[in-house]
């Protein structure tokens, strides 16, 4: 089973980080991270490489396709990124699973994979799937038939968990999260607009995420 990482410059490295541990447990899985052209690739702050094994025109008919979101700025041009969506649209044709983590889900709207169907994303960037014909899902992780979006950034991991449990069952997905001590206890409640504080949710729904 092959699982195709997408990676872009400015990719978010959570998202894809997190799937990939989670999905690289999968029996007989073989990971590969994939950009335009085989090599380096910068991560949103610019401070983290990840290396791209293969380029596109290498992986043409993965099982999975992981497609990891990033900061406005990086996500736009990709939107209209003609090989990124390109590739996209020919891998999906026989993928089993189409997946996205954050903004991720605007790259698969954007290459009109999910016209008509529920899907999630960053909660700031949520409305804007209403654009690519999706209908908006303010859920961690949405599965609609072979589409399965997550929300922002650390949903990757509940996605990829999620997605194991279907694929290997529930006891395997039981203990791959057990190994990983995926218990999230976070110091603060506020990860989610319905429960930070009112003017932090407002702060950044008029100003948008910081920008380098």
């Amino acid at each position: 089973m092959q699982i195709a990482i997408l990676l872009y410059d400015r990719f978010t490295a959570l998202d894809a980080v997190g799937p990939y541990e989670t999905l690289s447990r999968l029996p007989g899985a073989e990971t590969v991270f994939v950009a335009a052209e085989a090599g380096p690739v910068r991560n949103d702050g610019g401070s983290l490489t990840l290396v791209a094994e293969r380029a596109f025109d290498d992986v043409v008919r993965p099982d999975i396709v992981v497609v990891p979101g990033a900061p406005p700025e990086a996500v736009e041009p990709r939107l209209v990124d003609a090989p990124l969506l390109n590739w996209l649209r020919t891998v999906d044709v026989m993928s089993t699973w189409t997946t996205s983590v954050c903004t991720g889900s605007l790259l698969l709207g954007a290459a009109g994979l999910l016209k008509g169907r529920r899907a999630t994303s960053h909660w700031l960037a949520l409305d804007g799937l209403r654009g690519f014909g999706a209908t908006p899902t303010a859920r961690r992780v949405v599965m609609d038939h072979k589409y399965v979006t997550a929300a922002g950034v650390s949903a990757g991991i509940d996605m990829g968990l999620t997605l194991l449990g279907e694929i290997a069952g529930e006891r395997h997905a039981q203990s791959v999260q057990l190994l990983m001590e995926y218990d999230p206890r976070p110091p603060y409640d506020a990860g989610s607009p319905d429960t930070a504080p009112a003017d932090l949710v407002a702060h950044f729904r008029t100003n948008g995420v910081p920008r380098d």
